[in-house]
């Protein structure tokens, strides 16, 4: 009932004294793919509170009130010419004292120098004005 040791210089040559990886190998993927499940998906999502039902319809349709540049620099307000860069402020500081401010529609005319419509639009910024837009940029298109 004794177990046969060899000895150490005397040996089978075929005996291979490494260990096993097999099954370690194993038992590591069965863990990588536990920890793979257990792991919770993350979700990258924005919440928002958007508004319920639909919004109230605007009650008046907004004031606009349109602004010319002239290809001399000439300003026209609502169809009156402009005297001087004064008269033109003072116009801004009235519309920007309004309660509620009125659109602005800027349309230069197709051969105006630039200096011309930027000084108006520096002017209305100025004054406090917010809602100005350009028209008339199909004419530019040919």
């Amino acid at each position: 009932m004794g177990m046969q040791v060899g000895s150490g210089g005397s040996g089978d040559p075929d005996v291979m004294v490494d260990i096993n990886t097999t099954p370690l190998i194993d038992v590591m993927l069965v863990l990588l793919i536990m920890l793979i499940i257990t792991i919770p998906i993350q979700t990258h999502a924005v919440k928002l509170n958007m508004p319920v039902g639909t919004p109230p319809p605007p009650t008046e349709p907004p004031v606009v009130i349109l602004v010319e540049v002239d290809f001399d620099g000439t300003v026209i307000w609502n169809g009156e010419t402009v005297a001087d860069r004064p008269t033109l402020d003072e116009k801004f500081i009235n519309a920007a004292a309004m309660p509620v401010q009125p659109e602005f529609h800027l349309r230069p005319n197709k051969i105006v120098s630039y200096k011309y419509v930027a000084a108006v639009m520096a002017s209305a910024q100025s004054h406090g004005i917010t809602k100005i837009g350009l028209i008339g940029a199909e004419q530019y298109i040919d």
